[in-house]
Protein backbone atom coordinates (compact mmCIF):
# COMPACT_ATOMS: atom_id res chain seq x y z
CA UNK A 1 0.00 0.00 0.00
CA UNK A 2 1.03 3.34 -0.84
CA UNK A 3 2.37 5.60 2.18
CA UNK A 4 0.91 9.06 2.76
CA UNK A 5 3.78 11.60 1.92
CA UNK A 6 2.20 14.24 3.35
CA UNK A 7 3.19 15.99 6.70
CA UNK A 8 2.79 13.43 9.49
CA UNK A 9 1.53 17.08 11.65
CA UNK A 10 -0.95 18.12 9.01
CA UNK A 11 -4.47 18.65 10.41
CA UNK A 12 -7.40 16.49 8.87
CA UNK A 13 -8.61 19.90 7.98
CA UNK A 14 -5.93 20.29 5.74
CA UNK A 15 -6.07 17.50 3.95
CA UNK A 16 -9.72 17.66 3.45
CA UNK A 17 -9.36 20.98 2.01
CA UNK A 18 -6.72 19.51 -0.06
CA UNK A 19 -9.19 17.00 -1.33
CA UNK A 20 -12.08 19.26 -1.63
CA UNK A 21 -8.79 21.33 -4.32
CA UNK A 22 -9.60 24.39 -1.95
CA UNK A 23 -6.01 25.03 -1.62
CA UNK A 24 -6.03 24.86 -5.70
CA UNK A 25 -8.59 28.30 -6.41
CA UNK A 26 -7.60 28.08 -10.19
CA UNK A 27 -9.37 25.34 -10.90
CA UNK A 28 -12.26 25.99 -8.62
CA UNK A 29 -12.41 29.79 -10.41
CA UNK A 30 -12.28 28.00 -14.18
CA UNK A 31 -15.36 26.32 -13.41
CA UNK A 32 -16.99 29.45 -12.12
CA UNK A 33 -16.12 32.13 -14.94
CA UNK A 34 -18.60 30.17 -17.22
CA UNK A 35 -21.67 30.22 -15.07
CA UNK A 36 -20.80 34.31 -14.12
CA UNK A 37 -20.42 34.93 -18.04
CA UNK A 38 -23.91 33.08 -18.61
CA UNK A 39 -25.62 35.28 -15.61
CA UNK A 40 -24.64 38.59 -16.42
CA UNK A 41 -25.01 38.33 -20.14
CA UNK A 42 -28.84 37.03 -19.64
CA UNK A 43 -29.57 39.55 -17.61
CA UNK A 44 -27.44 42.21 -19.38
CA UNK A 45 -25.04 43.38 -16.51
CA UNK A 46 -28.16 43.61 -14.27
CA UNK A 47 -28.22 40.27 -12.16
CA UNK A 48 -29.59 39.69 -8.51
CA UNK A 49 -26.89 39.98 -6.08
CA UNK A 50 -28.45 37.15 -4.41
CA UNK A 51 -28.78 34.54 -7.65
CA UNK A 52 -24.96 35.68 -7.98
CA UNK A 53 -23.97 34.10 -4.90
CA UNK A 54 -25.74 30.99 -5.17
CA UNK A 55 -24.12 30.89 -8.30
CA UNK A 56 -20.81 31.27 -6.78
CA UNK A 57 -21.33 29.02 -3.95
CA UNK A 58 -22.43 26.72 -6.24
CA UNK A 59 -20.01 26.07 -8.37
CA UNK A 60 -17.59 25.92 -5.49
CA UNK A 61 -19.57 23.12 -4.28
CA UNK A 62 -20.12 21.59 -7.48
CA UNK A 63 -16.40 21.60 -8.48
CA UNK A 64 -14.98 20.07 -4.81
CA UNK A 65 -17.75 17.20 -5.24
CA UNK A 66 -16.32 16.30 -8.71
CA UNK A 67 -12.70 16.71 -6.97
CA UNK A 68 -14.01 14.08 -4.40
CA UNK A 69 -15.10 11.95 -7.16
CA UNK A 70 -12.41 12.20 -9.23
CA UNK A 71 -9.87 10.90 -6.84
CA UNK A 72 -12.10 8.60 -5.64
CA UNK A 73 -12.18 6.89 -9.05
CA UNK A 74 -8.38 7.43 -9.49
CA UNK A 75 -7.28 6.25 -5.97
CA UNK A 76 -4.72 3.63 -7.58
CA UNK A 77 -4.34 5.46 -10.49
CA UNK A 78 -2.80 8.57 -9.11
CA UNK A 79 0.07 7.00 -6.74
CA UNK A 80 1.84 6.45 -10.06
CA UNK A 81 1.37 9.82 -11.32
CA UNK A 82 4.35 12.45 -9.91
CA UNK A 83 1.49 15.47 -10.32
CA UNK A 84 -1.54 13.27 -8.41
CA UNK A 85 0.83 11.11 -6.37
CA UNK A 86 0.21 13.50 -2.79
CA UNK A 87 -3.30 14.00 -3.26
CA UNK A 88 -5.13 12.90 0.12
CA UNK A 89 -6.52 9.52 -1.22
CA UNK A 90 -4.05 8.90 -3.30
CA UNK A 91 -1.68 8.99 -0.69
CA UNK A 92 -3.80 7.05 2.10
CA UNK A 93 -3.47 10.31 4.47
CA UNK A 94 -7.57 10.05 4.45
CA UNK A 95 -9.86 6.78 4.13
CA UNK A 96 -11.78 6.02 0.82
CA UNK A 97 -15.03 5.89 3.76
CA UNK A 98 -13.96 10.10 4.69
CA UNK A 99 -13.71 10.48 0.79
CA UNK A 100 -17.19 9.32 -0.06
CA UNK A 101 -18.84 10.97 2.97
CA UNK A 102 -17.19 14.31 1.83
CA UNK A 103 -18.61 13.73 -1.62
CA UNK A 104 -21.98 13.13 -0.10
CA UNK A 105 -21.85 16.31 1.48
CA UNK A 106 -20.55 18.25 -1.32
CA UNK A 107 -23.47 16.79 -3.34
CA UNK A 108 -25.74 17.42 -0.85
CA UNK A 109 -25.04 21.14 -0.37
CA UNK A 110 -24.73 21.77 -3.74
CA UNK A 111 -28.19 19.83 -4.17
CA UNK A 112 -29.83 22.27 -1.35
CA UNK A 113 -28.07 25.42 -2.97
CA UNK A 114 -29.94 23.92 -6.35
CA UNK A 115 -33.29 24.00 -4.94
CA UNK A 116 -33.19 28.38 -4.75
CA UNK A 117 -33.10 27.73 -8.85
CA UNK A 118 -36.05 27.46 -11.04
CA UNK A 119 -37.43 24.19 -12.16
CA UNK A 120 -35.67 24.52 -15.52
CA UNK A 121 -32.33 25.31 -14.12
CA UNK A 122 -32.75 23.05 -11.25
CA UNK A 123 -32.87 19.82 -13.77
CA UNK A 124 -30.04 20.83 -15.83
CA UNK A 125 -28.46 20.50 -12.40
CA UNK A 126 -29.70 17.21 -11.81
CA UNK A 127 -29.22 16.23 -15.11
CA UNK A 128 -25.13 17.14 -14.71
CA UNK A 129 -24.25 14.75 -12.41
CA UNK A 130 -24.05 11.88 -13.90
CA UNK A 131 -21.81 13.63 -15.90
CA UNK A 132 -19.77 14.80 -13.19
CA UNK A 133 -19.78 11.52 -11.42
CA UNK A 134 -18.83 9.80 -14.83
CA UNK A 135 -16.00 11.82 -16.49
CA UNK A 136 -13.09 10.48 -14.00
CA UNK A 137 -14.42 6.66 -16.04
CA UNK A 138 -14.24 8.23 -19.04
CA UNK A 139 -10.17 8.46 -19.52
CA UNK A 140 -10.52 4.63 -19.46
CA UNK A 141 -13.20 3.73 -22.11
CA UNK A 142 -13.62 7.36 -24.20
CA UNK A 143 -10.46 8.72 -26.59
CA UNK A 144 -11.15 12.31 -25.61
CA UNK A 145 -12.31 12.11 -21.81
CA UNK A 146 -11.59 16.37 -22.31
CA UNK A 147 -14.79 16.24 -23.68
CA UNK A 148 -16.97 14.49 -21.03
CA UNK A 149 -15.41 17.55 -18.68
CA UNK A 150 -16.11 20.46 -21.27
CA UNK A 151 -19.56 19.04 -21.33
CA UNK A 152 -20.10 19.23 -17.80
CA UNK A 153 -18.53 22.69 -17.91
CA UNK A 154 -20.99 23.29 -20.40
CA UNK A 155 -23.55 23.07 -18.01
CA UNK A 156 -22.70 25.88 -16.09
CA UNK A 157 -23.82 27.92 -18.65
CA UNK A 158 -27.02 26.40 -19.54
CA UNK A 159 -27.59 26.23 -15.52
CA UNK A 160 -26.62 29.94 -14.75
CA UNK A 161 -28.29 31.25 -17.68
CA UNK A 162 -31.70 29.55 -17.02
CA UNK A 163 -31.65 30.27 -14.06
CA UNK A 164 -31.52 34.28 -14.54
CA UNK A 165 -34.01 34.17 -17.13
CA UNK A 166 -35.88 31.06 -16.65
CA UNK A 167 -35.19 30.01 -20.69
CA UNK A 168 -32.52 29.44 -23.40
CA UNK A 169 -32.07 30.90 -26.40
CA UNK A 170 -29.52 31.33 -29.31
CA UNK A 171 -27.28 32.95 -27.77
CA UNK A 172 -27.09 30.90 -24.60
CA UNK A 173 -26.14 27.69 -27.03
CA UNK A 174 -23.53 30.30 -28.59
CA UNK A 175 -22.15 30.83 -25.12
CA UNK A 176 -21.95 27.33 -24.42
CA UNK A 177 -20.40 26.09 -27.86
CA UNK A 178 -17.33 28.87 -26.79
CA UNK A 179 -17.16 27.83 -23.35
CA UNK A 180 -17.22 23.80 -24.68
CA UNK A 181 -13.92 24.44 -26.83
CA UNK A 182 -12.79 26.89 -24.39
CA UNK A 183 -12.23 24.11 -22.12
CA UNK A 184 -11.35 21.69 -24.72
CA UNK A 185 -8.66 23.82 -25.03
CA UNK A 186 -7.23 24.80 -21.50
CA UNK A 187 -7.74 20.98 -20.23
CA UNK A 188 -6.37 19.39 -23.11
CA UNK A 189 -2.71 21.79 -22.15
CA UNK A 190 -3.56 20.45 -18.81
CA UNK A 191 -3.43 16.86 -20.17
CA UNK A 192 -0.23 17.35 -21.86
CA UNK A 193 1.97 17.40 -18.75
CA UNK A 194 0.95 13.97 -17.90
CA UNK A 195 1.39 12.39 -21.41
CA UNK A 196 3.87 10.24 -20.22
CA UNK A 197 2.17 8.63 -17.35
CA UNK A 198 -1.19 8.54 -18.69
CA UNK A 199 0.23 6.52 -21.69
CA UNK A 200 2.73 4.17 -19.39
CA UNK A 201 -1.05 3.51 -17.17
CA UNK A 202 -3.01 3.00 -20.29
CA UNK A 203 -5.51 5.75 -19.86
CA UNK A 204 -6.96 8.47 -22.39
CA UNK A 205 -6.38 12.15 -22.79
CA UNK A 206 -6.79 14.18 -25.76
CA UNK A 207 -3.71 15.38 -25.08
CA UNK A 208 -2.54 11.67 -26.25
CA UNK A 209 -5.07 11.49 -28.70
CA UNK A 210 -4.28 14.24 -31.27
CA UNK A 211 -0.26 13.24 -30.93
CA UNK A 212 1.92 15.10 -32.69
CA UNK A 213 -0.67 17.42 -33.72
CA UNK A 214 -1.66 18.29 -29.68
CA UNK A 215 -0.17 21.88 -30.43
CA UNK A 216 -2.13 22.95 -33.37
CA UNK A 217 -5.48 21.16 -31.94
CA UNK A 218 -5.28 23.63 -29.02
CA UNK A 219 -4.81 26.52 -31.22
CA UNK A 220 -7.50 25.26 -33.45
CA UNK A 221 -9.80 25.35 -29.94
CA UNK A 222 -8.67 28.59 -28.66
CA UNK A 223 -9.24 30.18 -32.15
CA UNK A 224 -12.67 28.88 -32.26
CA UNK A 225 -13.52 30.15 -28.84
CA UNK A 226 -12.64 33.43 -30.12
CA UNK A 227 -14.69 32.79 -32.85
CA UNK A 228 -17.83 32.10 -30.89
CA UNK A 229 -17.06 34.62 -28.62
CA UNK A 230 -17.22 37.03 -31.35
CA UNK A 231 -20.72 36.17 -33.09
CA UNK A 232 -22.22 35.73 -29.06
CA UNK A 233 -20.99 39.85 -29.09
CA UNK A 234 -22.99 40.20 -32.78
CA UNK A 235 -25.68 38.52 -31.16
CA UNK A 236 -26.17 40.49 -28.03
CA UNK A 237 -25.62 43.29 -29.69
CA UNK A 238 -22.62 43.97 -27.10
CA UNK A 239 -20.35 47.88 -27.62
CA UNK A 240 -16.95 48.52 -27.49
CA UNK A 241 -16.21 47.40 -23.69
CA UNK A 242 -16.61 43.50 -25.06
CA UNK A 243 -14.54 43.79 -28.15
CA UNK A 244 -11.64 45.15 -26.02
CA UNK A 245 -12.12 42.20 -23.89
CA UNK A 246 -11.67 39.89 -26.56
CA UNK A 247 -9.05 41.60 -28.12
CA UNK A 248 -7.06 41.31 -25.06
CA UNK A 249 -7.68 37.13 -24.48
CA UNK A 250 -7.18 36.67 -28.09
CA UNK A 251 -3.46 38.22 -28.11
CA UNK A 252 -3.07 35.74 -24.95
CA UNK A 253 -4.30 32.61 -26.37
CA UNK A 254 -2.07 33.26 -29.72
CA UNK A 255 0.49 34.10 -27.41
CA UNK A 256 0.36 30.69 -25.73
CA UNK A 257 0.11 28.55 -28.81
CA UNK A 258 3.47 30.25 -29.87
CA UNK A 259 4.85 29.11 -26.50
CA UNK A 260 3.86 25.44 -27.01
CA UNK A 261 5.11 25.37 -30.61
CA UNK A 262 8.90 26.03 -29.49
CA UNK A 263 10.89 23.24 -28.72
CA UNK A 264 13.86 22.77 -26.51
CA UNK A 265 12.06 24.28 -23.55
CA UNK A 266 10.00 23.18 -20.28
CA UNK A 267 6.76 24.16 -21.41
CA UNK A 268 4.48 26.53 -19.36
CA UNK A 269 1.44 23.71 -19.00
CA UNK A 270 0.45 24.87 -15.60
CA UNK A 271 1.25 28.40 -16.33
CA UNK A 272 -0.70 28.29 -19.21
CA UNK A 273 -4.00 27.02 -17.30
CA UNK A 274 -3.50 29.52 -14.90
CA UNK A 275 -3.61 32.41 -17.58
CA UNK A 276 -6.72 31.42 -18.89
CA UNK A 277 -8.39 32.02 -15.45
CA UNK A 278 -7.18 35.53 -15.62
CA UNK A 279 -8.40 35.86 -19.27
CA UNK A 280 -11.81 34.66 -18.22
CA UNK A 281 -12.32 37.71 -15.52
CA UNK A 282 -11.14 39.71 -18.42
CA UNK A 283 -13.72 38.49 -20.61
CA UNK A 284 -15.82 38.80 -17.65
CA UNK A 285 -15.51 42.09 -17.32
CA UNK A 286 -15.52 42.85 -21.34
CA UNK A 287 -19.34 40.97 -21.27
CA UNK A 288 -20.63 43.44 -18.22
CA UNK A 289 -18.70 46.36 -19.99
CA UNK A 290 -20.38 45.78 -23.59
CA UNK A 291 -23.56 46.55 -22.23
CA UNK A 292 -22.39 50.01 -20.50
CA UNK A 293 -19.72 51.57 -23.30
Amino acid sequence: MTQSTLPESESTLIKVIKLLRWDKPAGRFILMIPALWAVFLATHAMPPIPLVGVIVVGTFATSAAGCVINDLWDRDIDPEVERTRDRPLASRALTIQTGIFIAIIAFACAGVIALYLNPLSFWLSVAAVPVIICYPLAKRVFPVPQLVLSIAWGFAVLISWSAAVAKLDTATWILWGATIVWTLGFDTVYAMSDREDDRRLGVNSSALFFGEYTTNVVGIFFFLTAVLLGLLGIEMELHIGFWIGLGIATVFWFSQYGKLRQEDILKPYGQIFRQNVWIGFILLAGMITGFIF
